[in-house]
């Protein structure tokens, strides 16, 4: 069955009434998080957790949490460098193409570290920033977050948040306050691929 987000968010947002839960989102970077976060602040407390192992190199992964800093109001939780948890994920899928199987995984292996952590700190939701991306497959992240979900015992938000200018809006944000805009998703292979074209 295939999952309407969109409309799944926009029910759910507006079921609400004012009261606050708890969100813990998974942000690959601050552009991509920027317009997530604008969109989200005035429904949910939200927690930024700062988990890519696929980004690649380090120096990369700590630029990026960096930026960070120029977005105002949010706790955060940075979870460890560790490119070996992504590597082993993306094993005998180096060849595939951007946006394909090894995408699945590396999206599956940070929704699967959220929703275990939400679960064990209590969070009423978890989410992620990646589906504003229009790279990114929304529909594939959000099938990943419903089985969570029933695994974890802990609600998943639904989103595609590139929807209704969303990522357009990121990049005005970002302007706006200066936010450094990568210019490959993060792994070694977006970045082989980035640099082939």
């Amino acid at each position: 069955m295939m999952i309407d987000s969109y409309n799944k968010y926009l029910e759910l947002l507006a079921s609400l009434n004012g009261k606050k839960p708890t969100l813990l989102l998974q942000a690959c970077c601050g552009p991509c998080s920027s317009a997530v976060l604008e969109q989200l602040k005035p429904y949910f407390e939200i927690t930024i957790l700062y988990y890519n192992p696929n980004t690649y190199p380090e120096a990369e992964y700590e630029k990026r949490y960096n930026e960070f800093s120029k977005l105002d109001g949010f706790k955060m939780i940075k979870i460890d460098y560790d490119h070996n948890e992504f590597l082993d994920v993306a094993k005998g899928l180096e060849a595939e193409i951007e946006g394909g199987a090894r995408c699945y995984k590396c999206y599956e292996l940070r929704l699967q570290k959220t929703a275990t952590l939400a679960k064990e700190l209590a969070f009423d939701y978890f989410s992620t920033t990646l589906s504003i991306s229009p790279h990114k497959n929304a529909k594939w992240i959000n099938e990943i977050g419903l089985k969570l979900e029933v695994e974890m015992g802990v609600k998943f938000l639904y989103s595609d948040f590139k929807k209704k200018e969303g990522y357009k809006r990121s990049i005005e944000i970002s302007k706006e306050i200066g936010l450094y805009r990568q210019d490959y998703c993060g792994c070694e292979y977006s970045l082989r691929n980035n640099n082939n074209h």
